[in-house]
């Protein structure tokens, strides 16, 4: 199975400018699997309310998804993807599931980090599985990796892979999904983003770059650069991640004893 990641530099706000060099990128890429960043084609630091709702996009109806879903179609992908997703007077911090034939589904962020929770309502969707075929992919968004709970939710819902579309500004996270994967025994493809934004008045973000994909005993398979657009596929073989024996006489899951850790 061919995964991957399509690391660059959105223009925040410039929804067909980002929506059409996704396309062009894609294009290029022969892969089962590829993840885009969070608020991929939105840009990501929002000063009003009024910016956020203009700006997000019903789900699936929405231009971000329909133009992915032709995509995926084209290019015989599953794609995964963040994008500001409205509904209602509510809007999300969410993750598109499209594939080949069609929008598979829709993941809002759980956890949300810093001016988000200004903006965002916090996610109510739960966190999914879905089976793509060759093989189950679970969907978590950026600071999510900051909770353990949310990668081994996927896990015990079997997901093979965690696709983890991201805005990161803290270091911590590619050393950390390391962790996160070895601790469940997925793979996990983490696609952030580059360069920097500075609006309103506020402080400079600077996005780390550093995507990557793991593999379920921890070994970095590939990660970006820090600071260069980077489209990366490796294959993977998806099987791997559903060994949880650790020897003969240690499971990873069954081993658990959730009656003893409390809520």
């Amino acid at each position: 199975m061919r995964v991957g990641y399509l690391q660059f530099d959105p223009v925040f706000g410039g929804v067909t400018h980002n929506l059409d060099l996704i396309t062009a990128r894609l294009e290029q890429a022969e892969a089962d699997l590829l993840v885009l960043p969070e608020l991929c084609a939105s840009g990501y630091q929002f000063v009003s309310q009024e910016e956020v709702f203009r700006l997000a996009e019903p789900v699936p109806d929405g231009a971000t998804t329909k133009r992915l879903m032709d995509i995926a179609a084209r290019r015989g992908m599953t794609i995964v993807a963040g994008l500001p997703e409205r509904d209602g007077r509510h809007c999300f911090n969410s993750a598109v599931v499209v594939g080949p034939r069609g929008f598979i589904g829709c993941y809002r962020k759980t956890h949300l980090f810093f001016e988000e929770t200004l903006w965002f309502t916090p996610g109510d969707s739960g966190f999914h599985v879905w089976d793509i075929g060759m093989a189950k992919v679970g969907v978590m968004i950026c600071f999510d990796w900051y909770y353990p709970e949310s990668a081994r939710t996927l896990a015990l819902q079997g997901a093979d892979i965690i696709a983890h579309p991201s805005n990161l500004v803290l270091p911590h996270c590619p050393d950390s999904m390391v962790t996160r994967c070895l601790e469940n025994r997925v793979f996990s493809v983490t696609a952030n983003r580059i360069g920097s934004e500075a609006r309103g008045g506020k402080d400079r973000l600077t996005f780390i770059g550093l995507s990557e994909i793991v593999g379920p005993r921890g070994r970095i398979l590939h990660r970006a650069p820090r600071d260069t657009e980077d489209l990366t596929i490796v294959e993977i073989d998806p099987a791997e991640a559903r060994i949880k024996a650790l020897n003969d006489y240690n499971d990873l899951l069954r081993d658990r004893r959730p009656a003893l850790y409390g809520d």
